[in-house]
């Protein structure tokens, strides 16, 4: 049978990428080991943070799923950093991990030409260097016009607590050994890794009472710039139908008003403590991280919880966070508590702190190890270098968490659309859009520890900020027919407002007769002088609902059109410096490097780039002055040759 797409895998990167191949009109099938566990959150039960809530707007300004399926399933919503300027705030979402789960699913049964299987991906079809199709367990054969391979963490798959292994992609899932094989026979290099995920405990065995509430949002939040939809929200028409939240979760006065707007239930934060430390220290030799048992290298940034007490040595105590992972669950994630320790030890661990002093485990600690493909094997559209047509995304590359994954599965499924349709691909810039330096980050690094996505990885962080996803990158979702004509057209008319509103007070001038009685009414200091509206604007203190109330506008903004007036124009002059940064950069984007040049015969480079380059293959020169190990220097020396070869073609033409 023929698909002109094939994804493999059902999490996060699988169900974006067959859900974007399928609205763009290609008949596309999802193979998965279970259709039980399409969108399953294995690990922590949230979406979004610093970095990967911007992740997860770009997501839903592109025309995929995952915001609104987390603004219809959480449980409890946060905006982070809010003290911070615009470029590092960010939303999180705990989520109701089954209801998340479903809704995807459910989502994906809807859409015309998606298929979804259950079966297991032992081999991949190549011919002439193009893939063909798949083969699974079952014997049977699935051809493709493009293949997207979203395997996660099942490939050579092994479990590990304490001396104790299984064979195993998560808890109780089995691991994928042929296609690993397959990637290997077919010429692509392998690397290993491993990620990790707390136990789990039982709510009824926590005293809430020797806990931090930690409560959600007073005000409305949502990660959709299309929320106001109908038949979409309000997310609560959801929610009620499930019946009301597990009575075992205490809700304090402290957390009753964020339930105005929508139902929301507390997190809860507890710390470690000396004693925890030192159960932990005196079983580091039955610890798998430190006696040799695990091979791959773990996330850096979140780190199993005996890495954190032997790193950071001199901390008495870790901030852990008690998170439901449902409405209708008892069962609570100890958020910043993986870890691979033996059984006892997790027992022992947990009761050293008050409020767990009784608690009851759920599910235990674990470890998981991992087959990953190199991404420098990638192009800059995730379709592989050595096979055509075959794509990449998610913990394949060497990323970690479920938004980078989706990010990549979107993009992935767009482009290998487009490749059927013989059509280029979408590359986003690391201008545009923090998926951009998550995808020019992998395919110009060598990943040899889980990548993640933090706003401290784009230069042009305060262009990327999560308030302006949909003005930056809605009409890249029109163009390749993600997102509707409506959508779009509303998107523009914001843009357009917003400009005007801003002209509109570059132009207009505050006369103290007219203002300052109002002024002083709402608490500020009166003005001697006349003062252009916008400039007034770029005060610290002021804020746009103030300059409506001087100047009101014509026609009444949005929420979110005066947020987009009020921050253009207080940071206007940083924006201006980033914008001349980007001009800069993209001189050397635009230029393209041929893709049969042989750097070893450029005279002038040194032996490093030389290598270096051979082995990556840059798309630009951009990319090229990216790659550890080529300098400044190298890369004038490959504009000159560059320049030559320009010139020769031209001469031969």
């Amino acid at each position: 049978m023929y698909y002109d797409v094939i994804v493999i895998g059902g999490g996060h990167a699988g169900c974006e990428a067959a859900l974007a191949a399928a609205r763009m009109g290609m008949k596309t099938l999802l193979l998965t080991m279970n259709l039980d566990q399409i969108a399953y959150m294995a690990c922590n039960p949230s979406i979004g943070g610093p970095a990967k809530g911007h992740l997860v707007r770009e997501i839903d300004a592109l025309g995929g799923e995952m915001a609104r399926a987390i603004d219809r399933s959480a449980i409890q919503i946060r905006m982070l950093n809010e003290s911070k300027g615009p470029a590092v705030q960010a939303l999180r979402a705990q989520a109701d991990k089954r209801l998340y789960s479903w809704l995807m699913k459910m989502e994906m049964e809807r859409v015309p030409n998606l298929h979804l299987r259950q079966d297991r991906v032992d081999d991949l079809i190549v011919e002439g260097g193009r893939i063909k199709g798949v083969k699974v367990s079952l014997g049977r054969v699935y051809e493709a016009g493009a293949v997207v391979a979203t395997t996660g963490t099942f490939l050579h798959g092994r479990l590990i607590t304490g001396d104790v292994i299984r064979s195993g992609g998560r808890a109780g899932e089995g691991a994928a050994h042929s296609l690993s094989d397959a990637y290997r026979r077919l010429g692509f290099q392998l690397g290993r890794l491993k990620t990790g995920t707390p136990p789990r405990v039982d709510a009824r065995t926590i005293d809430f009472s020797k806990t931090k509430v930690q409560p959600g949002s007073t005000r409305p939040l949502y990660f959709s710039f299309s929320y106001p939809d109908a038949g979409i929200f309000p997310p609560e028409n959801i929610i009620t139908r499930l019946g009301p939240p597990n009575p075992v979760y205490p809700i304090p006065p402290e957390a009753e008003e964020a339930m105005r707007w929508r139902p929301q239930l507390p997190c809860y934060l507890v710390y470690t403590n000396p004693e925890f430390h030192e159960i932990v220290r005196a079983n580091l030799d039955r610890a798998p991280m430190f006696t040799g048992v695990i091979e791959g290298v773990g996330p850096r940034y979140c780190p199993s919880i005996e890495d954190k007490i032997v790193r950071f040595a001199e901390k008495e105590a870790h901030g852990l966070f008690l998170e439901p992972e449902g409405w209708l669950t008892g069962e609570v994630y100890i958020q910043g508590c993986n870890t691979s320790l033996p059984e006892d030890v997790q027992w022992a661990m947990v009761r050293t702190i008050p409020a767990l002093r009784h608690a009851e485990l759920m599910r235990i600690g674990y470890a998981v190890e991992y087959d990953y493909v190199p991404p420098m094997q990638l192009k800059a559209s995730l379709e592989t270098k050595l096979v055509d047509g075959l794509f990449h995304a998610g913990q394949l590359n060497g990323t970690t968490g479920y938004e980078e994954a989706a990010a990549q599965g979107l993009i992935a499924g767009i482009n290998a659309a487009l490749y059927v349709q013989g059509k280029p691909p979408l590359i986003l810039g690391r201008d545009e859009a923090y998926i951009g330096v998550l995808i020019d980050d992998l395919v110009t690094s060598e990943i040899t520890e889980p990548y993640r996505q933090m706003t401290g990885r784009a230069e042009f962080r305060l262009l990327l900020r999560q308030d302006n996803a949909d003005l930056r990158l809605t009409h890249h979702g029109y163009r390749v027919g993600l997102v509707s004509r409506e959508r779009y057209e509303a998107v523009e008319a914001k843009r357009n407002r917003v400009a005007e509103e801003l002209a509109r007070l570059e132009r207009t001038f505050l006369k103290p007769r007219d203002v300052n009685d109002i002024l002083v009414a709402h608490g500020f200091e009166p003005i001697d002088d006349g003062v252009q509206a916008l400039q007034f604007l770029r005060r610290p203190e002021a804020t746009y609902d103030l300059i409506a109330k001087l100047t009101p506008p014509p026609q009444p903004l949005t929420e979110d059109e005066a947020e987009q007036v009020q921050i253009q124009a207080k940071y206007a002059g940083y924006i201006e410096k980033q914008l001349a940064e980007v001009e800069r950069m993209r001189r050397l984007e635009d230029r393209i490097i041929p893709d049969d040049i042989d750097y070893f015969s450029l005279h002038g480079l040194r032996k490093e780039a030389r290598e270096k380059l051979d082995r990556f293959r840059p798309r630009t020169v951009g990319q090229a002055a990216r790659i550890y190990g080529v300098n400044p220097a190298d890369i004038s020396v490959l504009l000159v040759h560059l320049e030559r070869m320009g010139k020769a073609s031209a001469y031969e033409e």
